[in-house]
């Protein structure tokens, strides 16, 4: 009846599980989440509660309520296995998402018998209302959760892992779970310049606490190689190769830390491994189609002729990797921008093209993607296309995003020297002296700026744009 449905509805939006977590599907590529889980679950047995929680979730959004239930069934077979004696406190994220997927399949009575587990958990365990359940290890399987959504979510999820921290502040997963979202959230600045946050002590803390995770080692020692403490980075990567030699979860980032210090068939040697493991890893691929552009142009750099059919060989392996990941991960912005470069390499500019395009759409970018995106793109035009107009257009809207970030410094650099390579040649048109006199400003160079400007309103009078700069400038000084 319409009563049960609203008052259920009330006591659904109070529970704590995927369902009011607000994970939006748009921000995912639901079928390679669904890939990335299983194979999580074959590697690592302890986290598998969480994991068939998450699955539930991600098959409920792909419409099949039916085997959403059978992953509850097997979340509960773990929370028996693992907890026998924290049955009802272990399962209450389960049981909410229970109840959700009975309430969508429009199940009314077992949906309120979920419910009523949940209420009856909370007055009796933790004597408390239903929308106040703030238990550590809720938190914590809220903070997975959120970082399997994607960046978008990181803060979030460092949110939680701190929240369930403050409960047990030496719990080794909790650690665990705060250092990676750390690191991830660093990662990000790092592009995006910006101060750098302290994930190098939270994985320094985790790896005390988890000796035998060699996963969070491997991004430990990424973390030092990142502070230029390359030796030391290194042996935790050898210590962690002969603690897990198999691991693919661990291998995957030995392998980016060779790449990074140019040990590129090191770094592939160990990706071919991995891929053995878990054949349909997209961060595999994407690492091999990496490893396969960087040794490109180590080829061309220190060749001067490099043979015709090596240079063939190295662009084909790396695009049937690029693409390889985005026919799985259609939200994977750097294999698209990967694959693009590639396609340009080969001389295949129409593929080139169409497939910056599509990187372009994808609906997730951050600023920096997409002052990335316009570095990278106008790159293309310049150097394969031949046309610097297109080039200086792209770089121009890459440096108008005004966050600051790596990319963002290589538009300013890349589309000054050509403004100023056109201007040196008497090419130098209105929009040019322009676009110059709008980079000299953001440079603070403001009496270089104002020049710029006159020289663009002699060859444009009337332009607006440019003579309300000059007058803007000119009050400035």
């Amino acid at each position: 009846s319409a009563i049960s449905k609203n008052s259920l509805n009330s006591s659904l939006m109070q529970l704590q599980c995927h369902f009011t977590w607000t994970l939006l599907k748009e921000d995912v590529d639901l079928e390679n989440l669904e890939e990335t889980i299983g194979d999580q679950i074959k590697f690592f047995a302890n986290s598998n509660i969480k994991n068939y929680d998450l699955l539930s979730y991600v098959c409920h959004l792909k419409n099949s309520n039916e085997e959403a239930l059978k992953y509850l069934q097997q979340a509960e077979e773990e929370v028996k296995k693992n907890y026998p004696d924290e049955i009802a406190r272990r399962s209450l994220v389960t049981w909410g998402n229970y109840a959700w997927i009975y309430y969508y399949m429009g199940r009314y009575k077992e949906a309120q018998t979920y419910v009523s587990k949940v209420e009856n958990t909370c007055k009796k365990l933790l004597s408390t209302a239903l929308g106040n359940i703030q238990l550590p290890e809720i938190y914590a399987e809220q903070g997975w959760a959120l970082l399997k959504f994607g960046r978008k979510y990181y803060q979030r999820a460092k949110d939680c892992f701190e929240n369930a921290l403050k409960n047990e502040p030496n719990n080794p997963e909790f650690n665990a779970g705060y250092a990676i979202a750390m690191y991830r959230l660093e990662d990000l600045t790092l592009r995006q310049c910006e101060d750098v946050s302290p994930s190098f002590e939270a994985l320094k803390r985790a790896v005390e606490l988890n000796p035998n995770d060699t996963f969070i080692m491997a991004l430990l020692a990424l973390k030092l190689q990142d502070l230029n403490r390359v030796d030391e980075g290194e042996r935790y990567i050898e210590a962690a190769m002969k603690k897990t030699p198999d691991f693919p979860y661990f291998l995957r980032y030995a392998a980016k830390f060779y790449r990074r210090k140019k040990e590129l068939d090191k770094a592939l040697e160990i990706l071919e491994k991995a891929l053995e493991v878990t054949p349909k890893s997209t961060f595999l691929h994407h690492q091999l189609g990496v490893c396969y552009k960087e040794k490109l142009f180590q080829l061309k750099k220190t060749t001067r002729y490099p043979p015709k059919e090596q240079v063939e060989e190295l662009i084909q392996l790396s695009i049937f990797h690029f693409k390889t990941v985005i026919d799985q991960n259609t939200k994977c912005f750097a294999a698209y921008t990967g694959l693009a470069k590639m396609y340009a390499q080969g001389k295949r500019y129409e593929e080139a093209e169409e497939t910056f395009q599509k990187a372009f759409q994808i609906n997730i970018l951050s600023y920096a993607d997409k002052q990335e995106f316009y570095y990278h793109y106008g790159n293309f035009q310049r150097f394969h296309m031949k046309s610097e107009s297109e080039a200086i257009r792209n770089y121009t809207e890459g440096l108008k995003i005004e966050k600051d970030s790596y990319e963002r410094q290589k538009c300013i650099y890349a589309v000054k020297q050509l403004l100023e390579k056109r201007i040196q040649e008497g090419l130098g048109n209105a929009t040019d002296f322009g676009t110059l006199g709008f980079i000299h400003n953001l440079n603070n160079e403001k009496h270089k700026a104002i020049e710029c400007y006159e020289k663009a309103i002699a060859l444009y009078p009337n332009n607006e744009e440019y003579v309300s700069a000059l007058c803007e400038l000119q009050l400035s000084i």
